[in-house]
């Protein structure tokens, strides 16, 4: 088991390895396996990828993130432009139905709503306007429409977990409630947790998926 002093060594390290992160401008402390991040960046996509890059590193159990968003002043753009470019890449996005999601801007902070059938169309828009230029934050409040029958859906999922993570499937136990899914149990990273649900989201009528499982090792 990586000691506290260990697992920073390791996420500082990891930060450093990561190209699209400038470590420099980032602390880390961990307690209890609990690492935090503080610091600035220059956009929110350095901000996910060094969220990304701690939550690589064996032993992390959990992560709090501190980070600013600092926008060079190159960077800048109007509220305005934003959601005006939001749109437009938005409708270049064959596989995400035309108005279905909605962007409102603030500050540089995007917030979008509407509903899609899929997780990947709801990621595919994430990750559309996250990137783009003088973005700062982005909330996440798009639903997943449900338009299939649930009741196989457990077995689906199951049947899922076993062909993707093959160690330890046994200890990591489905909950159906509606449209919610329930993860619980134990895995060995955060990769395997990401696996499992990931796994979940690939289920048509799927809505939200509430992670339970916990980090051993």
């Amino acid at each position: 088991m990586n000691t506290d002093t260990q697992i920073q060594k390791d996420v500082l390290a990891e930060l450093k390895w990561e190209p699209s992160v400038d470590a420099s401008h980032i602390g880390v402390e961990v307690s209890d396996g609990v690492v935090t991040l503080a610091g600035q960046v220059r956009t929110i996509t350095e901000k996910w990828d060094a969220e990304r890059a701690a939550q690589r590193v064996y032993g992390v159990k959990a992560l709090a993130v501190e980070i600013d968003v600092r926008l060079p002043g190159t960077n800048q753009r109007t509220d305005s432009d934003i959601a005006r470019t939001a749109k437009y890449t938005l409708e270049w996005l064959t596989y995400v139905p035309n108005d279905a999601v909605s962007v409102v801007v603030e500050n540089g902070f995007i917030t979008l709503t509407g509903e899609v059938d899929w997780e990947y169309q709801r990621k595919a828009v994430i990750g559309a306007v996250r990137n783009l230029m003088g973005v700062t934050g982005l909330s996440d409040q798009i639903m997943i429409q449900s338009n299939v029958s649930l009741s196989a859906i457990k077995s689906d999922i199951e049947a899922a977990l076993g062909r993707r993570a093959h160690t330890d499937v046994k200890n990591i136990f489905v909950t159906v409630n509606g449209n919610e899914v329930t993860l619980s149990g134990t895995v060995h990273s955060w990769l395997e947790r990401d696996l499992a649900v990931h796994s979940v989201w690939g289920t048509l009528g799927v809505k939200n998926v509430v992670d339970q499982t916990t980090i051993r090792e």
